[in-house]
Parts: C-alpha cells; sequence; structure tokens
C-alpha cells in the first residue's frame, strides 16, 4: 500500500467565505484552549487540594488521571459521533457538557466529587477536542491546513501556558475551586457561537459502528486503567495485569471486528501502514508520556521542593509552558514547506536533553537559575511537535476522514498522558517520597529521567516519518 492516501485538492471546504474559516479557528482554538486548560491548570492546585481535602498521592493522580482516562477512552467515540450526527451539533454538546462539568467540579466538597466531575469534564472534552481539528480540516484546503493547525497549536499552548500561572494564581488569591468556575462564562458565551458560526459537516459513514464503538472504549479503559491503578495496587497486582490482558484482548476483538465483520467500520485499520499517520501518532503517544510526566513532578518541585507558592511556581513555569504560544503557529507555517519530520524530530530530541539536564540537577538545594534554561529547551520542543504531529495525521488521510484521524490522535494523546503520570508518580513513590524536600528530589530525579527516556523514543519513531510535506518519502 502506498505511503499516503490521497487528499482531495477541491472540495466544499475550499468554497467557504474567508470568515467562516476565521470563526472555525477562533472557536474551534477556544474549545481546545479549554480542554487543554483544565489538564495543567489542576497541577500547581495539587498541593492546596492536598491541604483542603487531606488527600493522599492517589487522590491528587485521580484529579488529573479521572480526567486523562475518560478522554483518552471516549475520544474516538467522540470523533465518530461527529462524523455521525454532525461535527457543529456534538462540538456545541460537547462544550455544554464540559461545561456544566466544570461547575460541578468548583462545588465538589471531597475528593470523590470532585474526581466524578473531572470524569463528566472529560468526557465532554473527549467530544469537544478532537472536533477542533476535523472542523479546521474541513475548513482548509491542505495547503493552508499546517499554517491553521499551527494557530490551532499556538491557542493550545495558551492553555499550556496559562494553566500553571492561572492555577497558581486563582489558588492563592481565591481559592482552587475557581480555577474551575472560570471555564463557565467562557463556555456559556462560545455556546451559541459554535451553534451559529460553525459550517455542519458530517463524514462519509451512514451509519454508526456501535460494536466497533464499545469495543475500542473497552479496550482503551482497560489499557489506561492499569497504569492508573499500579502506583497503588502494584504492577505485579492481579488488578493491573487483568487490566491490560483485558484492554490488549478487547483491542484485538475491535482490530478484528474492523478488518472483517463491520460493515462501515469507524477505523480504516490501513490507515496504520501510511507512513505519515503511524509515525504521528507513535510520537504524539511519547510525547505526551513525557510530558505530563515531567509536568506532574516539576509543579510540585517548584513548590514542595524549592518551597514556592502557587503563584510564584506558576510564574517560573512560564518560561516553559509559555513557548507554545510563540512557537507553535511558526512551526506549522514551516512545516507546509519543510515537511512534518524535521520539526517532529527536533522537537522531541529538545524534549529529551531537557529532562535529562533537569533530572541530573535535580538534588536538595537546587535553585531556579540551574533549571531555567532546560526550562526553556522543553518549552520550544514541544511547541515543534504539538501542531507538526496533528498536521501530519490529518493529511495523511483523505479530508472526510479527518474525524476518525482527529480521534486516534487524541486518543493517543490522552493515553500517553495517563501512561506517562501513572509511570512518573510510580517511580517518584518508589525512590522518594513526600516525608522533606530532600525525599522529594529523590523520587523527582529518577522520575524525570523516564520522561527522557520516552521523549527519546519519541524522536526515533519521529525519524520514520515522511520527509515531504504530506510526501511518502
Amino acid at each position: 500500500m502506498a505511503d499516503t492516501v490521497t487528499v482531495p485538492v477541491r472540495g466544499p471546504a475550499e468554497q467557504q467565505a474567508p470568515p467562516r474559516r476565521a470563526w472555525t479557528v477562533v472557536l474551534a482554538g477556544l474549545g481546545a484552549l479549554l480542554c487543554s486548560l483544565d489538564v495543567v491548570v489542576v497541577s500547581t492546585a495539587l498541593p492546596a487540594l492536598r491541604a483542603d481535602f487531606g488527600a493522599s498521592l492517589s487522590d491528587l493522580e485521580w484529579t488529573i488521571n479521572a480526567y486523562n482516562l475518560v478522554f483518552a477512552c471516549l475520544t474516538l467515540t467522540g470523533a465518530a459521533l461527529g462524523d455521525r450526527f454532525g461535527r457543529r451539533r456534538m462540538y456545541v454538546l460537547g462544550l455544554a457538557v464540559f461545561t456544566l462539568a466544570s461547575a460541578a467540579s468548583a462545588l465538589s466538597g471531597g475528593p470523590g466529587q470532585l474526581i466524578a466531575a473531572r470524569m463528566v469534564q472529560g468526557a465532554g472534552a473527549a467530544v469537544l477536542l478532537p472536533l477542533t481539528l476535523t472542523l479546521i480540516s474541513d475548513a482548509f484546503p491542505a495547503e493552508k491546513r499546517g499554517v491553521a493547525i499551527g494557530l490551532w497549536g499556538g491557542v493550545t499552548g495558551v492553555g499550556v501556558a496559562a494553566g500553571p500561572v492561572l492555577g497558581g494564581a486563582v489558588t492563592e488569591g481565591l481559592s482552587w475551586q475557581w480555577i474551575f468556575w472560570l471555564n463557565v462564562p467562557l463556555g456559556i458565551a462560545m455556546l451559541p457561537l459554535s451553534a451559529l458560526k460553525l459550517r455542519e459537516s458530517h463524514g462519509p459513514r451512514p451509519q454508526l459502528d456501535v460494536v466497533g464503538l464499545l469495543l475500542a472504549a473497552v479496550a482503551l479503559t482497560g489499557l489506561a486503567w492499569a497504569p492508573v491503578r499500579a502506583p497503588e495496587a502494584g504492577w505485579g497486582s492481579a488488578e493491573v495485569i487483568g487490566a491490560l490482558a483485558a484492554g490488549i484482548v478487547f483491542v484485538a476483538a475491535f482490530l478484528g471486528w474492523e478488518r472483517s465483520a463491520a460493515r462501515y467500520p469507524m477505523l480504516p485499520l490501513g490507515y496504520f501502514r501510511v507512513r505519515g499517520f503511524s509515525t504521528a501518532n507513535g510520537a504524539i503517544f511519547l510525547q505526551l508520556f513525557s510530558l505530563l510526566g515531567a509536568l506532574f513532578m516539576i509543579t510540585q518541585l517548584f513548590q514542595l521542593g524549592l518551597g514556592q507558592s502557587p503563584l510564584e511556581a506558576g510564574v517560573r513555569i512560564l518560561v516553559w509552558t509559555g513557548m507554545p504560544l510563540l512557537v507553535a503557529p511558526v512551526a506549522g507555517a514551516l512545516a507546509d514547506r519543510f515537511g512534518n519530520r524535521p520539526f517532529m524530530l527536533a522537537g522531541l530530541a529538545l524534549q529529551a536533553v531537557a529532562y535529562a539536564l533537569m533530572a541530573w540537577q535535580v538534588e536538595p538545594g537546587v535553585g531556579y537559575g540551574d533549571l531555567v534554561v532546560p526550562l526553556i529547551i522543553s518549552g520550544v520542543g514541544i511547541s515543534m511537535v504539538f501542531p507538526t504531529a496533528a498536521n501530519a495525521v490529518t493529511m495523511s488521510v483523505p479530508v472526510a476522514d479527518a474525524g476518525v484521524a482527529a480521534g486516534v490522535n487524541m486518543a493517543l494523546r490522552e493515553l500517553g498522558g495517563v501512561f506517562g503520570i501513572a509511570v512518573a508518580a510510580a517511580v517518584f513513590a518508589h525512590y522518594g517520597g513526600y516525608a522533606s524536600p530532600a525525599a522529594f528530589a529523590d523520587g523527582c530525579g529518577p522520575a524525570l529521567w523516564v520522561s527522557a527516556g520516552a521523549a527519546a523514543a519519541g524522536a526515533a519513531v519521529a525519524a520514520l516519518a515522511p520527509s515531504r510535506p504530506g510526501g511518502t518519502a
């Protein structure tokens, strides 16, 4: 099979007026902003949640992983529902669910209620986020999509950049509840605009592959549940091994169903033989494994290891998380000319170097000056990967299947993040703990070495991607 699937040169997307494209980028970007913000905004509030609720390490993990777990498990479902019932319609529905769940999170009275609300938030995001890429791919021709996805990556970068600072400022100045209340007015404002300004579109399948959706959801749940529970239950426990085994069995069942039994398969398996599709998805899985594992540790390092307040920690981390806002639009635009591979490869290599430098320097008494350069290097690296991996995936399939491609990409992103946080927490707990700044440093360093290794593996995968923009070489 050829290395790429032909993307139509002309179609309805190219006949849209420029103002509709502008609205698409703005509204899709804001949807991505909300989803990405709520991955990282909680991170600087973890110590406050620990103090307010008396939360354990497991509770802290679940405030992040409950969102990521449901997100990862239902993203393919969200993309498929958009293709079948209308992308604009499902985007508005996902936004409404996300907004209501944000209010429920703010009203939570304990760890259990917060975790439950975060799960509903993840369900809304699972519909919302993949459709941001689908709406952009539908609205822009192939030769201009890199610029648009670069802008999408830059807006997403605002969420990543603002998250730690916003979380720190709100937690310190008001309370942790306000990190969720802030989503509500933005969501309410976006609902009528999305219904009026976005163009409705559908995927090419006349029927929903219900069996495929159920098999994929169970498979992803098993694969995600195992690393989430492993730090507490143990990697060798019956629960974790059973979840992994169930995930693998249901993945095999899903592949068998899609290959031979599904009348309208939700995921054409031939796309995984397309080098641009498979390498970009592998690279993004390893990048999020590396990034969220490092973020989970570094936000706590600044507060528990360096003794800074939530706001001080958020401001200092801005040199890392603020880079996507500056670099991602440029990387996306240049990828249209030079291809996605150089940016994915260089970005992941920079992440690996940065986390290795941080791991090497983390010890009692480490100062911000020792960490600032690696933080900047890592920020540039993630900025180069976010838009180019998304661009590579959507460029590797026909535009009608952009929703499928975006769903796979987002599912692997979130699954990578779940594994990254779980493995980082397990390594941290094995080598250190919360007893003192020295104990925290003892666990943080090895966890960051794991993040460096994951990024290096991602760079090796990215090196196998096609060299030309959307090409075969």
